[in-house]
């Protein structure tokens, strides 16, 4: 389902971030509903959160943007352009696009978009607006090490092999049944639908090679440990049993680190892309989140945020 299938209002935004690149953002939902923020994460785009966008857009404002390079969002021209930095500049600004000063909102990331946040976490400006955060399928550091990805022993070779895997230059070509098969055993459960491995091998296979490189490059350098001890609001965190891009160690050291952690949520199969593939566990805990910790006087739409683009 496309995000603009539903039937709340929609409307579309360019935030600019601190280097000038141009971030696309979707804002779905009443004005003055409670804000959930949605980063997705490597090789995504808007469209991994259609579930989430078309369930929680009827009683919430559901801002979703496209990463830089991927999507609607300009593929910078040289690799210094992604960096953990840029990741949490990008989140900031579609911050201060979208909310008010000091409206409170639910931040959520899967994957590199669990990362933005970490990345962010320290920033005065992020703080100010995260009610409670979700960090979906992620981990702070050692990914390529901790992939299980190849089934080989942990160990220089599997690592170095891996890193190989994940950054590879070679184009991923057109979606086939061998693409859907091998996008299925690498980055989800055995028991997904075959309508969700073609959901998620469309959106994966339609981001740009030197957007997908170039985060690559950061992904398997990374170390957002300190970030992760900076995320002092309330913070879930959710994992598949069968991820094997982010396995669940990830997300069991990130749940015993998080200072204000509300516990982990291990979804037995799910994969890597648990959003897609446990959709309404995904969104259940994000509705519970906004509940709990979104009060109606932080609800302050932004002056001249009233106009909205009809989804189609």
């Amino acid at each position: 389902m496309s995000p603009r299938a539903t039937a709340s209002p929609y409307r579309e935004l360019t935030a600019v971030s601190a280097d000038g690149a141009r971030i696309h953002v979707e804002v779905h939902g009443a004005e003055d509903a409670p804000a959930v923020v949605l980063a997705h994460g490597w090789t995504c785009s808007t469209r991994f959160w259609a579930a989430q966008i078309a369930e929680l857009a009827r009683d919430h404002r559901v801002i979703a943007y496209d990463q830089r390079g991927h999507g609607a969002s300009p593929v910078p021209a040289a690799y210094t352009a992604y960096s953990t930095r840029a990741l949490a500049d990008d989140l900031e600004a579609v911050a201060a696009a979208t909310l008010a000063p000091g409206e409170k909102a639910v931040f959520a990331g899967h994957s590199m978009g669990g990362m933005t946040l970490m990345a962010a976490a320290g920033r005065p400006a992020f703080r100010a607006h995260a009610a409670a955060v979700l960090l979906c399928s992620t981990g702070p550091a050692d990914l390529v090490a901790e992939s299980t990805v190849l089934p080989l022993r942990p160990g220089r070779a599997r690592t170095w092999l891996t890193g190989k895997v994940l950054g590879a230059r070679a184009p991923l070509g057109p979606v086939t049944p061998l693409s859907k098969k091998l996008l299925k055993y690498g980055t989800m459960g055995p028991g997904s639908a075959p309508e969700r491995v073609d959901a998620c091998a469309r959106i994966v296979h339609a981001c740009p090679r030197r957007a997908r490189v170039g985060w690559s490059k950061v992904l398997a350098e990374l170390d957002l440990r300190r970030g992760v001890r900076e995320l002092t609001m309330p913070t879930a965190v959710l994992v598949g049993t069968a991820d094997r891009l982010t396995p669940a160690v990830h997300a069991r050291a990130l749940a015993d680190a998080l200072p204000a952690g509300l516990g982990l949520t291990e979804l037995t199969g799910q994969g890597h892309m648990t959003p897609i593939e446990a959709p309404e566990a995904v969104t259940a805990r994000l509705r519970e989140l906004a509940a709990t910790y979104i009060t109606p006087g932080d609800r302050r739409p932004r002056a001249g945020d009233t106009q909205v683009k009809e989804g189609a």
